[in-house]
């Protein structure tokens, strides 16, 4: 059998084999073992952000868009206004699934080049005093770029606003710190930065908030309250859990600790990065954002201006090589992405990087270099 192809994506993940393996078994939703397998992870994600004093965390079934959609409808009260902060397609995707449940929303926009910005965030909610809650990508990786999470958590708080993270493709990488830093909720998943397999997301709600939340949510599925007092209650969760999917997770975990956590996590992918651009840079390809805003998780570039440039072709190829690049999520301008993330160093990154060599000599493409 031919290797697993490398997803240079961002999720699903390419996954250790300790990973996989455990998925070989079948466990009883309701076994003890099983939900002492799902209590270990609620315990080792709250160590992650130090959350314990501060936060509780609910798993959920499905992707993390899931969990962000039934962050909203359960924190949000039916008469609230939620203003997300927009740089780029996950955001309006939140945009979107705010108005879908039922409530108020606003888009403060800004450039998908650009990080959002907590003055502007500041001079908004001083305008419009409805504004309840403030929804922010940390990651965004439409275009790959980081938000300044601790600056536009510190806005919230001093204007006693709401904050609901969308942490989907930091979490795990990137530091976050609930000692720090305050929000409602925080919302990741199961197949990103701990490099799990997808299928569930979890989201870490203030304690201070949490009573408040019982009988907000209009759906049954998706009432995190409601899943929090049952899994409180029973230890199991209220409907048929992803069960391979959360021992998976918890494989993951154990081996994200034993790599020494969210500093050991960032630097293999800050090295994986490093190696990407430097690589990619030689054959000629720009990056789309300027590094001082980039988040070491998925890198956007710019096409090649070679009119024999097309990227499905230039997919297939590298794709044929044992790599799965992602495609641009950019309107104005024509990009394709590469992830940095998942249970990969930079060995695969530079092979990375001579596959893409390779596909554009077969390409007859002699410099990847872009139009401007």
């Amino acid at each position: 059998m031919d290797r697993d192809k490398i997803l240079l994506t961002p999720g699903p993940l390419t996954t250790t084999l300790r990973t996989k393996l455990t998925m070989l078994k079948d466990w009883g939703s309701w076994d003890s073992d099983f939900n002492a397998v799902t209590a270990r992870i609620r315990h080792n994600l709250l160590d992650i952000i130090h959350g314990h004093d501060s936060h509780v965390v609910v798993p959920l079934q499905g992707s993390g868009t899931f969990s962000v959609e039934a962050s909203v409808a359960t924190l949000v009260p039916h008469d609230g206004h939620v203003l997300v902060l927009d740089n780029g397609a996950y955001c309006k995707r939140a945009a979107r699934l705010t108005s879908l449940m039922g409530r108020r929303c606003s888009v403060l926009a800004f450039d998908e080049a650009t990080q959002v910005s907590p003055a502007a965030l500041a001079d908004k909610l001083k305008q419009d005093p409805s504004i309840s809650h403030v929804v922010l990508i940390h990651c965004e990786t439409g275009a790959g770029v980081l938000n300044p999470l601790q600056e536009i958590a510190d806005v919230c708080k001093a204007q006693g606003k709401g904050l609901i993270v969308d942490a989907m493709s930091s979490f795990g990488a990137l530091a976050i710190d609930a000692r720090a830093i305050q929000f409602d909720a925080l919302v990741a998943a199961s197949g990103k930065c701990l490099e799990g397999v997808p299928g569930m997301g979890f989201v870490f709600i203030r304690k201070a908030v949490l009573d408040g939340c019982a009988g907000r949510s209009q759906s049954l599925a998706m009432d995190l309250h409601d899943q929090y007092v049952y899994m409180e209650k029973t230890t199991q969760w209220r409907f048929t859990p992803p069960t391979h999917v959360v021992v998976a997770l918890a494989e993951a975990i154990a081996q994200f600790e034993e790599e020494g956590g969210q500093p050991a996590r960032l630097a293999r992918y800050r090295s994986n990065y490093s190696t990407l651009i430097e690589g990619m840079a030689q054959l000629g390809f720009k990056p789309f954002l300027d590094p001082t805003i980039q988040a070491p998780i998925i890198v956007t570039f710019h096409a090649p201006a070679d009119s024999r440039y097309e990227f499905k072709k230039f997919y297939a190829a590298a794709r044929e090589r044992g790599f799965v690049l992602y495609p641009g999520k950019l309107t104005q301008v024509e990009t394709f992405r590469v992830g940095c993330i998942g249970a990969i160093g930079p060995n695969e990154m530079a092979q990375a990087v001579l596959a893409v060599a390779l596909t554009l000599q077969d390409m007859g493409i002699t410099s990847a270099a872009p139009t401007h």
